[in-house]
């Protein structure tokens, strides 16, 4: 029997998927996770690793519960009760150092999948039905909520960047901007993160590479990106994000103002030294 009807789990005559998606801090790369793992296989940067959350080998046909993982950091679960998920998180640490110490993961994502041939095709932002099952629909919406709670790691890192700017502005409303240099630098790196993980890391503006061959999965892809607002939320960031490089700039200016402002005066309180000085150096000479 194929996978896509040997991993689901029936509940009368409906057949349900339940679907948790968490975001890590950063990116993880797979291929090196999959040496730890024994896997020889080569994970391009779009494809996840579907692996058993019990056992940390490739997903068997024959598995009930899954888990997937990307490499911008969104891992979801499918079928998975709290204490399997709580169990896979405790042991991933174990074979990759970059999870060691990782602390709670507060960006989560929930949605269902109903198979019921009785029923037409329904999307919402929540939970979706299909009348057939098709092993398409799983990535789909794996890949779409993944990107998702990605997606809101960042939002969560723009706003924050964005009280610490709103406190600059305050001080120098109040006429006083005290910024070194380095730390001018680390937020402008933030800034930049945030535009090329939202664009090369979450790849917000790609489509999987099924739907171009399916249309049921380009039409449940398109729906759902639609629903979670993944385009205009990424629009919001790189908006943000802009904004923010024009706030840095001008701090950087008025930054290299001020320097360059107290040199001409060091320069002159240097000239009037000399000046002092040669006035009595001839004083006392006369």
């Amino acid at each position: 029997m194929e996978q896509s009807r040997r991993i689901r789990g029936k509940v009368g005559y409906m057949e349900v998927f339940s679907f948790n998606a968490f975001a890590f801090s950063g990116e993880l790369d797979l291929n090196r996770l999959a040496v730890k793992l024994g896997i020889t296989r080569k994970y391009r940067w779009e494809e996840p690793m579907k692996l058993s959350p019990l056992t940390f080998s490739l997903a068997a046909a024959d598995d009930v519960e899954l888990v997937y993982l990307y490499y911008f950091g969104g891992v979801v679960f499918i079928n998975c009760s709290g204490d399997i998920i709580a169990r896979f998180l405790d042991g991933m640490p174990t074979y990759t150092d970059y999870l060691k110490g990782q602390p709670q993961l507060p960006y989560r994502e929930e949605y269902r999948l109903e198979i019921d041939p009785s029923r037409g095709p329904a999307i919402t932002n929540d939970s979706a039905v299909m009348p057939g099952f098709n092993l398409a629909f799983m990535d789909i919406i794996c890949f779409v909520i993944a990107k998702s709670v990605a997606l809101e790691r960042i939002e969560e890192r723009v706003d924050v960047v964005f009280d610490e700017v709103e406190v600059l502005i305050a001080n120098l409303g109040k006429g006083t901007l005290e910024l070194p240099d380095r730390d001018m630098a680390r937020l402008a790196s933030s800034i930049l993160s945030f535009k090329f993980t939202s664009i090369a890391h979450i790849m917000v503006l790609d489509k999987p590479d099924i739907t171009w061959d399916n249309p049921e999965a380009d039409r449940l892809y398109l729906t759902m990106a639609g629903l979670f607002e993944l385009n205009q939320r990424y629009q919001e960031i790189k908006h943000k994000s802009e904004t923010l490089l024009d706030m840095t700039d001008v701090f950087s200016s008025l930054s290299h103002a001020r320097r360059s402002a107290r040199l001409e005066w060091i320069i002159i309180v240097l000239i009037a030294i000399e000046i002092v000085l040669y006035v009595l150096e001839m004083y006392r000479g006369h």
